[in-house]
Formats: C-alpha cells, structure tokens, sequence
C-alpha cells in the first residue's frame, strides 16, 4: 500500500510539473495581439485606448507643472491617437547604473531617451534592450520616416536593423570647458581670453590672492571631465564612442588618422596633467574635500562664491544672461577645450535619440505617440516649454517669461532630448545672443563625427571593460583633483591595475573591429 501510494504521489508530481512546463512554453511562444493595428482599409486601428510610456533623463519636477503640462498634451495625445503619455525619470543620481538596470530587468517600458556616446546606447542594443523599429517606422511614425534621411537611418542600425530615431535635425553644440569671471580676470592683469589651462591656472591664482572666501573653482568630485579637457586641449586625440567607466581610456590618434587606436593615460600626456591637477590641489584652486563635495556649485557660481563652473556651451548659453541679473555688473566666458588648438569634432546625431524598447507592450502607438511629439507644432511646443502665458510669452520672435513667474512655482521641464527639430523651437530671450558669433567660430573649426556607423560589439570583452570602468572610477577622481599622492607615481599604477584588468586585451579587439570599420567606410 506504501509502495502504491509512493508511485501516485510520483505521478501527480509529474503531471504538476508537465502542467507547469507547457503553460510556460505556451506563454512564451504565443504572441500578444497588439493593440494598434493595420485595418483591412488600409487605416490605423486606434480604437483602444492605450498608455505609453516613456523614460527620460533627469530629476523628476516636483512643483506640480509637469502634471498641468502632461494633462494638456494628452487630451491632445487622446484625441488623435487615442493615447496617454505617462513619463517616468531616471534620476542623475548614479543615473548610468540606474538606466542599464531599468533596461536589463525587462520592464516594458514603451520609449526611451538614449545616446550612442553618453548613454552607451550599442551596449543596450548588443544585449537586446531596444526594439527593431524598421517594419514599423513607415506606417506608424510616416512623417519622421521621410524627413530622416537614408544616410542619417544607417547610423541608427545595429546588425542592419534601426533601433533608435536620431535627433539630427536639431542644432546645437555641447562641447565642454571652463566658464568664468572675466570682469575678475581683467582686475587679475588677464586681459585676452582664457585659451588654456595656464591662463586659467593664473585666473584661479587671482582669485586666491584677490578674493578671500572664494573657492577658485568650486566642483563636486565626480566631475572629472578636466581630464577630457587636457587631452583635447594638448592633443590631436579625439574620443572614441567607447565607454570606460568615468573616463574613457581609448581615443584615436587624431581626426586625420581615425582608425588608429590609443589612449592619453599610456601618454606622457597624462602624468602632465595629473602634476597641474596635484600642483592645483597644493595650491587650493578647489575644496580639500572635493572628492565627497555634493553641493550646488552651479548657484554658487551665480552667488560669486565660486570662480568658475564646468559644462557645455549649451548650458553657457542660458548662463551668460542669468549672470547678469544675479552678478549685475559682471561678464562670464567659456573656455572650451577646443579653443587651445582647435580640436573639435562635431556631434553625433545620436547624442540625442529616441528608441522603443525590446518588451515595449505598444510600440505601434508608441511611434505614433513619438511622431506627434516631434512633428505636431503645438504638442511640441507644449512638451518642450510648457503652457504659453504660464511658463512663457513670446515677445518680439522670442520666449520670455511672464510677468510675476516665479522659477520655483511655475518652472516645467520634460527633458526631452530625443527629437527636437529646429523648424519648431522659439529662441529664448534668456540665452545670450552672442553664442551666434561663437557657434559660427565652431563651425570654422568643426571637422566632422567619423563613428556614425561605428558599433563596437564588446561581448568578447565585457569582463574586461568591467573591470576598466571599475579602475577608471576608483583612481580617476583622485588624480583629476591631486589626491592620489605622487602624481607620476599615481599614474604608473593606474596604468598597471588597467593593464591588470585587461587593456591589451580590449585595445586588440577594439583595433580589429575598427580596422574593419575602415574597410567599411572606404568601400575596401
């Protein structure tokens, strides 16, 4: 009876499992009917209503305006595509680490700001994060099918397939530098331009003998873009679209030889720049606790406590005129790393993209949702500025705010940074109209983005580059702010414990596949 009872309970167990099995294999093969579809007239279905959600890039506004813009745009969303837009936010905070494990959990996230070269968008597309969109674009985003042209598509594809939509017809430029006081540097006997880092370092050495109180250049420690910066500005090197961690160590030799690979840290380049940096730590051109410093610097900047910031000309931009109502009486200018010798290259349409993601539940309607954004002059307008009369006028050509806006109240923001197009934006009167004059120097200098179709497949040496983001985090900050002892001595350990990790390795594979690229591109 024992034996009996044993062989039945051993049975049941068996066909719970077989149970259990072909339920999961049946979900897994069978496919969703999706909820947009072609009628048999040839007509768009919408007739069910949807949510469609999109991720962007930022802290989410908090004082209630991004919900008064959002309720307008999707009343309009509802009305033509029958649609609601739920946007969700990755937050800066650690945002890199944040955003690659939102897209590797499988959340079916429909949209999603991405970026070939801050947002390592052909790492996601290498592990299936985003959706093959080609089939789809023609039918359900039309208008930004025809306007994107062919050659702007193929530098959205991985293995021939478009997996993301390229913000190209959107101008701008974000090359980083220095911004700083020039009515403080003429009082210093600096009278020309700050063009490199040695008139800089004698601007911050005013501002320690001149102004007591002031930090020369107040700065969180994460920032360690100075690094960028003197490779651009000492070399001909130009920045690979390859992520390392907080710095990126391989570069290419110069514009004019692409596909030959490096990298500044094996340079003697760099144990010159670890000694400025050590010798401006010594010289107290930043806080002593610099490397745990998580403030505003920004603000400081605008209250005079602070002798410079660090961003883009974008963000200068918008900068230059706030100045002058928070510093009445000052002037600020940007040293770009460029301006040393004129080394610069321009953006990658990808800096800024928008792209489905692999469990969307309705990209159909997502790319519809997309193409409104991008192309209906009134929903853009909304998503990108807010409500007229709340958080803009336009006066004279130009977006102004209205009379009694206060920022902290009445401030929108939506950050989107994957589809903006020239023919649809208002100049703002609060950036500085000489950035025409600057922007039309870049455009003297610019020698354009070589890497367009360039996708490095890195799973021969995912481990490796892991372990490199891993060194890059933990010795860069320290040498970019002259906190690692020594600084030849720093950098020759840097360079083992990447060589330790795997930087042969990775440089090999990486030369191999941009040999290749070349071949490509040359049509050999």
């Amino acid at each position: 009876m024992l034996k009996i009872k044993k062989v039945l309970i051993l049975f049941m167990v068996m066909l719970l499992a077989f149970s259990l099995v072909a339920c999961n294999g049946s979900s897994k093969t069978s496919k969703e009917e999706p909820k947009t579809k072609v009628d048999e007239n040839g007509e768009i279905d919408t007739s069910e209503f949807v949510t469609v959600t999109y991720m962007m890039l930022g802290d989410k506004p908090t004082n209630g305006q991004l919900e008064k813009v959002m309720e307008q745009v999707n009343a309009k969303l509802k009305d033509k595509v029958n649609a609601h837009l739920e946007l969700k936010w990755i937050e800066w905070a650690d945002y890199m680490t944040k955003y690659n494990l939102t897209l590797a959990s499988g959340e079916p996230v429909d949209l999603i700001i991405t970026a070939t070269d801050w947002l390592d968008a052909w790492g996601n597309a290498q592990k299936g994060a985003f959706k093959d969109i080609t089939e789809l674009l023609p039918t359900y985003a039309p208008q930004t099918w025809a306007e994107v042209s062919d050659e702007s598509w193929e530098q959205t594809k991985y293995n021939d397939k478009i997996v993301m939509i390229p913000e190209d017809s959107f101008t701008q430029w974000v090359n980083h530098g220095f911004f700083y006081r020039t009515d403080w540097a003429k009082e210093f006997g600096i009278n020309e331009p700050i063009e490199d880092f040695e008139t800089l370092g004698e601007y911050f050495q005013g501002i320690v003998d001149n102004k007591p109180g002031v930090i020369p250049w107040d700065t969180p420690g994460t920032n360690v873009t100075s690094a960028w910066g003197y490779t651009t500005s000492y070399s001909d090197q130009i920045e690979l679209p390859i992520a390392t961690g907080v710095f990126p160590i391989y570069w290419a030799k110069s514009f004019e030889d692409p596909y030959t690979i490096t990298s500044p840290v094996f340079d003697d380049l760099f144990i010159d720049y670890a000694k400025l940096m050590k010798d401006w730590a010594d010289k107290g051109y930043w806080r002593t606790d610099v490397l745990n410093y998580k403030g505003d610097t920004r603000a400081l900047f605008q209250a005079g406590k602070t002798g410079a910031d660090q961003h883009h000309s974008e963000t200068f931009s918008g900068l230059r005129p706030q100045m002058d109502l928070k510093q009445p009486g000052s002037e600020i200018d940007i040293f770009a790393w460029a301006d040393t010798r004129d080394n610069l290259i321009s953006m990658s349409i990808t800096h800024g993209a928008t792209a489905v993601g692999a469990h969307s539940k309705n990209p159909e309607r997502a790319l519809m949702v997309y193409d409104l954004i991008r192309n209906d002059e009134e929903i853009y307008k909304l998503f990108n500025y807010g409500i007229e009369g709340v958080q803009y006028e336009i006066v004279d050509g130009k977006r102004v705010r209205p009379e009694g806006y206060d920022e902290t109240k009445d401030a929108f923001s939506s950050n989107f940074w994957g589809g903006r197009v020239d023919k649809f934006e208002i100049p703002s009167a609060d950036k500085w109209e000489g950035m025409t004059e600057i922007y039309a120097e870049y455009d003297k200098i610019k020698k354009p983005f070589p890497y367009g179709r360039f996708v490095f497949d890195s799973t021969p040496v995912d481990a490796e580059i892991a372990a490199l983001s891993q060194v890059t985090s933990q010795m860069v900050p320290a040498i970019a702010f002259g906190k690692a002892g020594d600084p030849e001595k720093a950098v020759k350990d840097f360079r083992k414990r990447l060589e330790a990790a795997g930087y042969e390795k990775v440089l090999k594979e990486l030369q191999k596949q941009i040999d290749d690229y070349k071949k490509l591109v040359e049509g050999n």
